[in-house]
């Protein structure tokens, strides 16, 4: 009766159903009683009908409250949603990657094109950013991290390309980017598989915008650009696009073909190529002979524009102070460092830390390891290694923002100028030493 009474959703015609049966059933036991018993009398006939009423009452107090849980209607469920590879925010950490294809670009310079291992989708990214990559090398010790840019742009997204030079080891130092750049050109082919993070950085091309955009580069500094005109063509057709290039000649020249195609394709898109020793056959593939400098790009654009600029450090630095020195407002320069070209401003900042703490006391709260620092263990990161923890980093010159991390209390200080663009509560572990007696970091 109560599984029947329970699926009555009506609270009052639930409540009349019970106080009726309820009432019944004593009217009943009560009459049966007096039947049996010789009571005759009024106050056995009283307390019979009492009972009866008392009953009912009790039974439409009963059905009132009376509800089957298990009989309830179902409330639909709505499903939790499952992280989807193609949103920016659910790939987290590492990924396998296979390279797919394998593109020589120039005597320097070799792409590869790479697609997720586990066949799922994989998120675009902002034109200008760069993928974090983790290889496994032999010889090394651990496994060596390393940032390049980005240098493709397809809607949708199918593929990550990366588009790698091949650098040189220098000589009597701890930081060799020749070893993935060089293990990269001569070991990885298709089939190959690299761990990589999701696309990063905030060196960006807004699209959306609608003032000229001015994208200087040479050498490898051509990457993020790529990235950038694709966009910019695919995403706002009507926004004026300088591509403007230094290169010692054709054979160093990536992407010379690609970026002359992208111009014919699309009227808002203006390009100048300088080869400072350009040969014979490079004749009409060049506009001047020289160097990329700011009088030439005054010569070519409005200064009323934005201006990206990527490439070596002398490079950047003659046109950052060019055409800061021709009125264009910091704020409309944007830039890319593969290394870290103020050197001055660092060495200055390195000096005023002489004087700073010499003992700190260092939590890594993720890891839940205490360490003091000294004055003598270097930055954070190199505290950080010798307590056995392996946080992430690349260039550890502040550039590329690999080893930013939360700090949850304190301050720190830093050894030299940050170039790479820091979230608001992080810190760039590499370059840093601690400014207060106690930090806490999310490592």
């Amino acid at each position: 009766m109560l599984k029947s009474l329970g699926r009555i959703q009506n609270p009052f015609i639930r409540s009349l159903t019970a106080a009726t049966t309820v009432g019944s059933m004593v009217t009943m036991i009560a009459a049966i009683a007096l039947g049996i018993t010789t009571a005759k009398d009024n106050a056995a006939h009283r307390l019979a009908v009492y009972s009866a009423l008392a009953g009912t009452g009790c039974g439409a107090v009963f059905g009132l409250l009376c509800r089957d849980k298990g009989n309830r209607q179902p409330i639909e469920a709505k499903p939790v949603k499952q992280p989807q590879l193609g949103d920016r925010d659910t790939w987290k950490n590492w990924r396998n990657f296979i390279v797919i294809r394998k593109v020589k670009e120039s005597e320097e310079i070799t792409s590869f094109y790479l697609k997720p291992e586990d066949q799922g989708a994989i998120p675009n990214f902002q034109p200008g950013q760069f993928l974090t990559i983790k290889l496994d090398i032999p010889g090394q010790s651990k496994s060596i991290i390393r940032t390049y840019s980005l240098s493709d742009y397809t809607e949708p997204c199918e593929y990550y390309r990366l588009s790698i030079k091949r650098e040189s080891t220098p000589a009597g130092s701890d930081f060799m980017p020749g070893i993935v750049s060089n293990f990269m050109h001569d070991h990885v082919h298709e089939g190959f598989v690299i761990a990589a993070k999701p696309p990063s950085g905030k060196f960006v091309l807004d699209v959306h915008k609608s003032l000229p955009a001015v994208l200087i580069s040479n050498g490898v500094g051509i990457t993020p650009m790529i990235s950038m005109v694709k966009a910019a063509t695919r995403l706002n057709p009507d926004r004026p696009i300088w591509f403007v290039h230094g290169a010692k000649n054709g054979r160093f020249h990536a992407f010379r073909d690609e970026v002359k195609t992208l111009a014919q394709q699309h009227s808002n898109v203006s390009i100048h190529f300088a080869y400072s020793r350009p040969e014979h056959e490079d004749m009409e593939h060049y506009h001047r002979i020289g160097y990329v400098d700011s009088e030439l790009i005054q010569s070519l654009v409005p200064l009323e524009a934005e201006y990206f600029l990527c490439g070596s450090s002398a490079f950047m630095q003659s046109l950052r102070e060019g055409l800061e020195t021709a009125g264009v407002p910091k704020s409309q320069i944007f830039f890319e460092a593969f290394t870290n070209s103020f050197s001055k401003a660092s060495e200055a900042l390195a000096t005023s830390l002489d004087e700073g703490l010499d003992l700190a006391e260092i939590v890594f709260i993720e890891s839940d390891k205490i360490a003091t620092w000294r004055s003598s263990d270097g930055t954070l990161l190199e505290l950080a290694e010798a307590n056995q923890l392996e946080p992430s980093y690349s260039c550890r010159q502040g550039i590329c923002g690999t080893c930013m991390c939360q700090i949850l209390e304190g301050e720190v200080e830093y050894q030299q100028t940050p170039i790479a663009a820091i979230d608001d509560g992080s810190v760039l572990i590499c370059i840093s030493r601690p400014k207060t007696s106690r930090v806490v970091l999310d490592l």
